[in-house]
């Protein structure tokens, strides 16, 4: 029997594993619940990804692009003029305003570093990428630290049901600005 050609099958099943756990959690993420999702069979999801640690690795990286992609694309890291905190302020709010279940995601798997070591490298790439994308405006301390509060207000509005209060973050980022 001829073996199917599949270039995307791999990304197929990260897409998928992404999709399960942003329903069910991380407790329903298995093979067998990733290949039912990805429509392709058990073996697939073995072969591209040995245990359910490399897949929620994927997984990870992939869904951390959200917030840091926002951040890249703002104007502020390009403009030396453009007010920092208040470009800041608002791509978090954009972020957190927008699509909840991708925000959960995203900190679900990120979280997810606390029980699974394989995770935490990952989860240390993208507050280091953070911070050197931050610090092309700033130091490399103060950009870690800003990292370190947009984190923690993230994390609050998530957890608490908060409303995000834009001008609240504006200002506690400028304060670590300086």
């Amino acid at each position: 029997m001829a073996r199917r050609y599949d270039p995307e099958r791999r990304q197929r099943i990260i897409d998928a594993a992404i999709r399960v756990v942003g329903r069910s959690g991380i407790g329903g993420l298995s093979h067998r619940t990733v290949a039912a999702e990805a429509d392709v069979p058990l073996g697939s999801t073995t072969y591209h990804f040995a245990s359910l640690d490399e897949l929620l690795v994927a997984a990870l990286r992939q869904a951390n692009e959200g917030f840091a992609a926002a951040v890249r694309k703002s104007g502020a890291l390009v403009d030396p003029d453009a007010d920092l905190a208040e470009e800041l302020a608002r791509v978090m709010g954009e972020w957190l305003g927008g699509e909840r279940t991708g925000v959960e995601l995203e900190y679900e798997l990120y979280l997810a570093a606390l029980r699974r070591p394989a995770l935490r490298p990952v989860a240390a790439e993208w507050c280091e990428e953070l911070a050197e994308t931050l610090a092309r405006r700033t130091d490399p301390v103060t950009a870690r630290a800003l990292v370190a509060l947009m984190d923690g207000m993230c994390l609050q509005v998530l957890l608490t049901d908060a409303r995000y209060e834009a001008e609240y973050a504006r200002e506690m980022l400028a304060r670590i600005i300086g």
